[in-house]
């Protein structure tokens, strides 16, 4: 196992490495077609065809680099994840993982097409997380030409439900985070044209769901609606009185986002419910929250005789890079200054959810986030990539995997 002050021996400014600067230029074009091909395969994370699709594509891509590929079955019976494995003659044990999920619906590309404007890339999910797919396929071909095999095993992971919370992929990422030393996540940085610098990220809210059912009693509408107990009207006392709840909890955040009662018009609806997207910053947050949200809804009723009850429901663990963590994103930092110079932003947190959470929920592997292409519009209209990320970022994560490599190997027994 690598030692956090092995990490920091490494984190000290030197001069670039040419040769793979000049490679990392020179692989743009091929960034860009790859780009391309992943963007025009829809792979929204209901879109089981186009993720089977894209897993096809990517198990060939993989082979194209010499992994080992298979595909793990999800735990929840979705689309299977695609894994490539590399084995080389060194000591570093380290994975790479980006998603391969969008949140786009299918037929996408009717209304956004993937399309160049300056240095501009546009395409549905192309900053989140196709980029960071790209990177990682980029990285490892510029370091196959190279020769470098100084590590014991590389595991790359491509997961398809991240944005729905990665129920099916999120347990295997922690198991096969647990047996490696480093793990690197390619979600993407913030455009420069949002941000002056490129940067990588230190934290990551946690993510959970909150259930409030109300129960009631069924009536007819029309004739004889004081015999009911309406559920949809004690559902929304209780959505207002409780909408600013996590204002008064530490590390929580809390916004109810969806709502279903009733099934016909001309019935008072006997029961009603509505989910919630909560953010957690502490690890008891989640705990307190619900807590608070259950004394809340006891405090008042405007429907007698109903009965409100409140569930929360982890999703995936928080983030935290710690030490470990910190000594990568330190080591990151001195690699990008060999770039001219210039500047690797430290971003300290997000309330974005992400796989790296359970990546190093075991507390074993150092773990860094961030380390995709720059790019904006997640999740929204006219998402894009900025092109002259490109091989900085590529330099970045193979310089990283050179250097680590090394460290492992000078640890080693």
């Amino acid at each position: 196992m690598l030692g956090v002050a092995g990490y920091g021996v490494l984190a000290h400014a030197s001069e670039a490495d040419q040769r793979l600067l000049e490679a990392a230029r020179a692989e743009q074009p091929a960034v860009v077609a790859t780009l391309g091909e992943l963007v025009t395969i829809e792979s929204g994370s209901a879109d089981r065809e186009g993720l089977g699709k894209l897993a096809t594509y990517l198990e060939g891509r993989l082979k194209n680099l010499d992994a080992e590929v298979d595909r793990v079955a999800s735990l929840t019976g979705g689309p299977d994840i695609v894994r490539g494995v590399l084995e080389g003659r060194g000591a570093l044990r380290i994975m790479l993982i980006a998603h391969t999920d969008t949140v786009y619906d299918k037929g996408i590309l009717e209304t956004e097409p993937y399309r160049q404007e300056g240095n501009l890339l546009y395409g549905p999910g192309i900053a989140d997380d196709k980029g960071g797919v790209a990177v990682i396929l980029h990285a490892l071909a510029l370091l196959k030409e190279r020769g470098w095999n100084d590590y014991a095993r590389i595991t790359v992971l491509f997961n398809p439900d991240e944005e729905i919370g990665s129920p099916g992929s999120g347990e295997t990422i922690a198991a096969l985070g647990e047996q490696h030393d480093v793990v690197l996540s390619f979600e993407p940085s913030p455009a420069k044209a949002v941000i002056k610098d490129e940067g990588v990220l230190l934290s990551a809210a946690g993510t959970s769901e909150v259930r409030m059912k109300v129960q009631g009693r069924s009536a007819h509408a029309g004739a004889a609606p004081e015999q009911g107990r309406n559920a949809l009207v004690e559902l929304a006392h209780q959505i207002l009185q409780t909408r600013d709840v996590a204002t008064g909890v530490e590390g929580a955040q809390l916004n109810w986002t969806t709502a279903s009662a009733g099934t016909v018009r001309n019935q008072i609806p006997e029961s009603a419910e509505a989910g919630g997207d909560v953010r957690v910053s502490e690890a008891d947050a989640n705990d307190r929250l619900l807590a608070a949200l259950q004394a809340k809804v006891r405090e008042s009723s405007v429907v007698p005789d109903t009965t409100t009850t409140v569930t929360l429901d982890p999703k995936r663990p928080i983030y935290v890079a710690g030490d470990k963590g910190r000594a990568l994103a330190d080591l990151a930092k001195s690699i990008y200054a060999e770039l001219d110079g210039r500047n690797l932003l430290m971003h300290p947190t997000t309330n974005g959810g992400t796989d790296a959470g359970f990546a190093g929920r075991s507390g074993h592997p150092a773990v860094l986030e961030g380390l995709g292409l720059a790019g904006w519009g997640y999740h929204a209209k006219d998402e894009y990539i900025e092109i002259d990320s490109i091989p900085p970022r590529l330099y970045l994560a193979s310089r990283m995997l050179i250097e680590l490599g090394k460290r492992a190997n000078a640890q080693s027994p």
